[in-house]
């Protein structure tokens, strides 16, 4: 009989129906760490029209821990760049508070790398926000490395409706 506790199991599967509840709480309180909460619209029913439909717009892997979902990985692909392959867009990564010392987020980011292999993608890109140390320090760990030659632009106003 060992006196040492076990470590709970850490499983990652993608999302069902049944997650839906779950992810969009996590997907919430990734809005509030990251600071765009007030903006936030997603939905129940806009995840499982786009994520769940016959041709989702998304994937999402889910760690799952004692039965509890306890962290997130939403991706899309664009389907093809200049070397003709795809690439795997990793939107968010989020791993409840409660667990980040458990090992989830690098089991989700075990599974995107798996998920890019087999897909035949040439890369896995993502953003990070300029202040968020701790994503920094764990993607530079797992091998992810800022890109050089490229900065994110954007055009917000000039796509709103009049």
């Amino acid at each position: 009989m060992s006196l040492v506790p076990s470590v709970p199991q850490v499983t990652v599967r993608p999302f069902e129906r049944c997650d839906v509840t779950d992810v969009l709480s996590l997907m919430r309180e990734l809005a509030v760490y990251e600071r765009y909460i007030d903006q936030f619209r997603v939905t129940e029913s806009d995840i499982i029209e786009n994520g769940l439909s016959a041709s989702p717009r998304f994937g999402i892997f889910v760690a799952e821990m004692d039965g509890d979902i306890i962290g997130i990985a939403v991706h899309y692909e664009i389907p093809w760049t200049y070397d003709l392959k795809p690439v795997l867009v990793l939107k968010e990564l989020f791993v409840s508070k409660h667990a980040r010392t458990l090992g989830a987020g690098r089991a989700l980011l075990t599974k995107i790398e798996k998920h890019a292999l087999e897909i035949d993608a040439s890369r896995i890109v993502w953003t990070v926000l300029k202040d968020n140390v701790a994503a920094k320090q764990f993607y530079e760990k797992a091998g992810g490395q800022k890109d050089a030659a490229w900065e994110l632009w954007e055009l917000v106003h000039s796509i709103k409706a009049e």
